[in-house]
């Protein structure tokens, strides 16, 4: 039997077969999407396969109603451990109105609610990172005992707003960890002509705070590292940079090919190191998953999606009239 690494670092039984469920949750959900997209029903999907490890790994080292959060639009795995459900994501691939993130105005991804304290995502690419310093100046100004995490990928950490970001929170040691999901690929962009430094995570150093670069398909490593980075900005030593490296196994989004910018030979390998996998062969290792136990996740997670999917598609759409809501001072 395998050591229980979790136990190393903090995470009993119940929880690393919780964060599996988790992960689970999201991958299918993911792959629902992607079917009702090819069926014509839902506009846009932009997924989280392969990234649900390092979503689900550092979602579990913050606190849900006390932290903050300000994901990017893969960080469907980190959003459900924060409250978020499978009807509430099929409620937004559908644009209906009761979607808790936009009432069904914003594309699917862009998540927000005020209840689940995580603050609404914008179409430009990592306009997140700034509005999350802000968010930990704000909690410094009021004194709150609250944590700012944000995500991006590797190819919005050339954009200036990171770079701004991260210098305002580095010199106000601001309670904010930037979290970066490098899936190797920015759209159709590799890995080696978006950085000319070894990885994201050296970028930490100009600001004055530490980087790690973390395996992302590890939900315990990201774990360990997430809640060094959390117990630091509590503690009011200022921020962090975490570089989870992974792979994305699908498309960009349901609107871009990628076999014309990378071979199925490498998108097969990759799939091999799938997190979901890996991790479910840990869990089996330590006793903690059998056959049984599997198929009743497997089981529960599928009910949720089809109870989900069919409730977002009878749900009602916006009324026209509403269209102006939020635009216009009433």
């Amino acid at each position: 039997m395998t050591s229980k690494r979790h136990e190393e670092v903090g995470l009993t039984d119940a929880q690393v077969v919780d964060m599996y469920y988790y992960m689970l949750l999201a991958r299918k959900i993911d792959e629902r999407q992607w079917l009702l997209n090819r069926a014509g029903k839902v506009p846009f999907v932009i997924s989280c396969q392969g990234q649900e490890a390092a979503q689900v790994g550092a979602a579990f080292a913050l606190q849900p109603n006390k932290d903050f959060l300000c994901p990017y639009y893969r960080d469907l795995g980190l959003v459900l451990v924060f409250g978020q459900t499978a009807r509430d994501c099929m409620l937004s691939a559908f644009a209906k109105a009761e979607d808790p993130n936009s009432g069904g105005r914003q594309m699917p991804g862009h998540f927000g609610g005020k209840k689940f304290n995580i603050l609404t995502g914008s179409s430009p690419v990592t306009t997140q990172v700034p509005h999350a310093v802000g968010v930990a100046l704000a909690g410094r100004m009021r004194q709150e005992d609250l944590v700012v995490y944000t995500s991006f990928g590797e190819g919005s950490s050339n954009q200036g707003d990171f770079h701004e970001g991260a210098n305002f929170a580095g010199v106000h040691k601001l309670p904010v960890i930037f979290f970066c999901q490098n899936n190797k690929y920015a759209i159709s962009v590799p890995l080696k002509k978006q950085l000319a430094c070894e990885s994201v995570a050296d970028r930490a150093i100009g600001y004055g705070f530490p980087g790690y670069s973390v395996d992302g398909n590890d939900p315990i490593e990201v774990y360990r590292v997430m809640k060094e980075a959390v117990e630091r900005a509590r503690n009011g030593e200022g921020p962090t940079l975490i570089e989870a490296v992974m792979y994305r196994l699908v498309p960009h989004s349901s609107d871009d090919d990628d076999r014309v910018y990378r071979t199925r030979e490498e998108v097969e390998e990759a799939k091999k190191k799938d997190p979901l996998i890996v991790f479910a062969a840990y869990l089996r290792d330590i006793g903690l998953l059998d056959e049984e136990k599997e198929k009743e996740l497997l089981a529960r997670v599928q009910q949720e999606v089809d109870e989900a999917t069919e409730y977002a598609e009878q749900a009602p759409y916006p009324t026209p009239e509403s269209t102006l809501t939020h635009v216009y001072g009433e």
